[in-house]
């Protein structure tokens, strides 16, 4: 693969992965559902060639950001 032609197909699974993980007593777990089926559409769109520039980008950035919110939650919990 060139350099100039990175994908973000893994990272758009990995963010999917992780989403799924999130647990229901999340106040962040119906966030992720919601990106969790963007990702979704947009992975599909991507494998199919018809994706938006940046978009599935975007939304695997998303997808990170509430994880990451999501720990930081965990993290505060007795």
């Amino acid at each position: 693969m060139p350099s100039g032609d990175h994908s973000p197909l893994p990272q758009a699974y990995q963010a999917v992965a992780r989403l799924e993980r999130l647990s229901a007593d999340s106040r962040w777990a119906h966030r992720a559902s919601g990106l969790r089926g963007a990702l979704l559409r947009s992975i599909a769109e991507a494998e199919a060639g018809q994706a938006q520039p940046g978009s599935l980008s975007a939304l695997v950035a998303q997808g990170f950001a509430i994880v990451e919110q999501a720990a930081r939650e965990m993290g505060d919990r007795p």
